[in-house]
């Protein structure tokens, strides 16, 4: 004998009742669209005047770049520079937070939010090397 312990039959919902309130419809479903439109354009316009305001400050180096930079005798000019920048502003507008930039026979590590470049290399240091936490690579 089965006996009771208290699980009650499951209620059963007429179409009805289980019907969406005719009060919910299109135009509701068009302002929700337009709502999270509205959302997701401003995140992307807020990252492109982040970008935009980051851009005017230029790149800043990491003493640890810097020393590498000085015993590796890698050569910048203005030039570079501006391709360098060029190429971590790119990578900001993309949402990249940590970037390899390889442009030519180097290559440099930058922090795209920070706009600071972590540590850089020549080809004789690339190979068979891993790069590990970056989440972009820029070839120029």
């Amino acid at each position: 004998m089965i006996k009771n312990v208290g699980i009650q039959q499951p209620s059963i919902v007429s179409p009805q009742e289980g019907k969406i309130p005719s009060s919910v419809g299109k135009a509701d479903g068009e302002v929700f669209k337009g709502l999270l439109d509205q959302k997701i354009t401003g995140g992307v316009e807020q990252l492109k005047n982040t970008a935009q305001a980051n851009a005017s400050e230029g790149l800043k180096f990491s003493s640890h770049a810097i020393e590498r930079i000085q015993s590796r005798g890698i050569k910048l000019d203005p030039n570079d520079m501006k391709r360098l920048n060029d190429a971590v502003d790119k990578a900001l507008l993309k949402g990249s937070k940590d970037t390899l930039v390889i442009m030519g026979e180097n290559a440099f590590v930058v922090s795209a939010k920070n706009k600071t470049v972590i540590t850089a290399m020549d080809k004789n240091q690339m190979k068979e090397n891993v790069f590990t936490n970056i989440d972009s690579t820029i070839l120029i």
